[in-house]
């Protein structure tokens, strides 16, 4: 539900900053890759810290585990949609949009009908690799308090070694199936990201 919600925020988020990253005003520029730039050199788990614990510290914001998780994926999965948009959008070639503004289109028409349906075939794989890495890095939520399935894995396993008959192949069995969950969730993603890139590209 984490990456589910922070994807969605993402995609409406990314494709904004995307647009403005395209920007040729310098300050614009800065501002947009400073953001980039710094989510991306910072680790995921030190952002969670900074959201779960500094926000209630330092600015009474009193967030729980799974809103804090949200805002930091969020965070993240922006600046990476973002940059996916702007290189999409990017790429394309300049005589297009110069052509349909000679043609007697808008700006926003050019948008919609030349550039948005040619980036959102570039952007659509990696959008769904973004979103595996989602749902892989939100295991880190454990580490603030949020009963996702690797926390759950790990008490059931704690259980298992206190209660007799012990089971010494407990972690293994847990463990697997936790692997067996996120495999069933971001294999079918890659799977379809890759035979997009396959099918657009021939």
């Amino acid at each position: 539900s984490i990456a589910l919600i922070a994807m969605a925020l993402s995609i409406v988020l990314g494709i904004g900053l995307g647009i403005v990253m395209t920007s040729r005003n310098w300050l614009v520029t800065l501002l947009t890759r400073s953001y980039l730039e710094v989510i991306r050199i910072m680790p995921q788990i030190v952002l969670l810290f900074l959201v779960f614990f500094d926000l209630a510290r330092y600015l009474g914001v009193n967030l729980d585990g799974q809103a804090a998780a949200v805002v930091v994926f969020t965070l993240w999965g922006t600046a990476e949609m973002g940059d996916l948009v702007r290189g999409a959008l990017s790429s394309l070639p300049p005589h297009q949009r110069t052509s349909a503004l000679a043609l007697g289109l808008t700006r926003a028409q050019v948008f919609r009908y030349v550039e948005a349906p040619q980036a959102l075939r570039r952007v659509l794989p990696g959008a769904i690799n973004l979103f595996t890495r989602m749902v892989k890095t939100t295991s880190l939520a454990a580490l603030i308090s949020v009963m996702e399935v690797v926390k759950v894995g790990q008490q059931i396993i704690e259980r298992s070694q206190m209660i007799e008959p012990k089971v010494p192949t407990a972690s293994f069995w847990i463990y697997g199936l936790i692997f067996l969950l996120y495999f069933l969730v971001c294999w079918p993603l890659s799977w379809w990201a890759a035979r997009l890139e396959r099918r657009w590209a021939a």
